[in-house]
């Protein structure tokens, strides 16, 4: 915000907190007088508020001395004069307060427009507050919609440009810049909400890459079909991390056990690259087949850097002779997508028998 308005908005504050300071004088220094000429401390008060405020009642008591003329006649003076200072000031407080709400939404404005190739979060629970910090550290451009004023609070505390809109609302995702966006995640708690935002922002922007939360496994088909690229489960997600801690703690403490193999696992992500562990089940085609056909039959899709075997045994790039075993964890760099990756070591041998191939 520039100086010159915080100076003004500054400036009515302290001129609200002199003038409200000077009435309180007036009136403690006005009541004493009253109570020293001989009055009681209840028509005191309630003579010097009759006088400020220019009521205009009859006099508590007769005003017939000239110390209680010259009291009444300042009281009156700096008491209207002090009321009226008062009440511009308050007017000036509540319109300063106004021009900065209007320039700060104006701004924002400005500041999406302006963006291109930026990613709108929907929803800025714990999903996205985690979502907006990384993508903030990454370098890149991100736009907030949510309908909480708590939550926009928040979000612009941090730094981020956000709107407090329903992202339900094609009005709310225009405002956003739907239309010059590169990818929408849509992370609220509620499945219905994702799917109805999911549908709104295909038919702005056909060439939106869509990313959407799910809670349920099975609104993943219906985000799909809303026009999802992506579902994320992060109930699903979060099962296959304590699985695996459970079947293969000595992976699981490879790829998060440090905070440098966690920058190593974001770099990879940032070339393209997903450091993964996929178990393989008891049905698996991929039993008995060595890992240097498996890879071969990837097309450079993968390549494994480790191997838990059931028993506990770790193998660090084993050979490519070396053939998988049900159980097996498999660590692994995949170029390709790892749905496809999983497939491939996870469908049942009975795909193989019937001649149907996997890539």
């Amino acid at each position: 915000m520039p100086r010159l308005f915080t100076g003004l908005l500054a400036s009515p504050l302290r001129n609200l907190v002199a003038v409200v300071a000077f009435m309180l004088a007036l009136i403690v220094v006005s009541t004493t007088g009253y109570v020293l000429a001989g009055w009681s401390l209840s028509d005191a008060i309630y003579m010097v508020v009759l006088t400020v405020y220019t009521v205009g009642y009859e006099e508590v008591r007769p005003i017939n001395t000239p110390g209680l003329h010259a009291l009444t006649m300042t009281t009156i003076v700096f008491g209207c004069t002090g009321m009226i200072l008062l009440t511009g000031v308050l007017v000036q407080v509540f319109t300063v307060g106004q021009i900065k709400q209007l320039l700060g939404r104006t701004g924002v404005t400005s500041d999406i427009e302006r963006l291109k190739g930026h990613v709108i979060i929907c929803g800025f629970g714990r999903i996205g507050v985690m979502l907006a910090k990384d993508l903030k550290d990454g370098g890149m451009d991100l736009v907030i919609l949510d309908r909480s004023e708590a939550r926009i609070a928040e979000a612009e505390a941090l730094g981020y440009l956000c709107l407090q809109v329903d992202a339900a609302d094609e009005a709310g995702l225009k405002a956003g810049g739907i239309e010059r966006a590169r990818v929408l995640a849509t992370v609220l708690p509620d499945d219905a909400a994702n799917v109805f935002i999911t549908l709104s922002a295909r038919s702005l922007n056909r060439d939106l890459h869509i990313i959407a939360r799910g809670e349920q496994p099975t609104t993943e088909s219906k985000l799909i079909y809303a026009g999802a690229d992506k579902v994320v489960l992060p109930t699903h997600i979060g099962a296959e991390r304590i699985a695996e801690m459970i079947l293969h703690p000595e992976t699981a403490r490879f790829i998060r056990g440090s905070e440098r193999m966690r920058d190593f696992d974001k770099t990879l992500r940032d070339l393209g690259l997903h450091l993964e562990v996929i178990t393989v089940p008891e049905d698996s085609a991929a039993i008995g087949v060595p890992l240097g056909e498996m890879e071969t039959r990837a097309r450079g899709g993968f390549f494994v850097v480790q191997l838990d075997r059931r028993d506990g045994e770790v193998l660090t790039r084993p050979p490519g002779d070396t053939r998988l075993q049900a159980g097996d964890g498999v660590l692994m760099v995949t170029r390709a997508e790892v749905a496809a990756i999983t497939m491939m070591f996870q469908a049942p041998a009975d795909r193989v028998r019937a001649g149907r191939s996997l890539f």
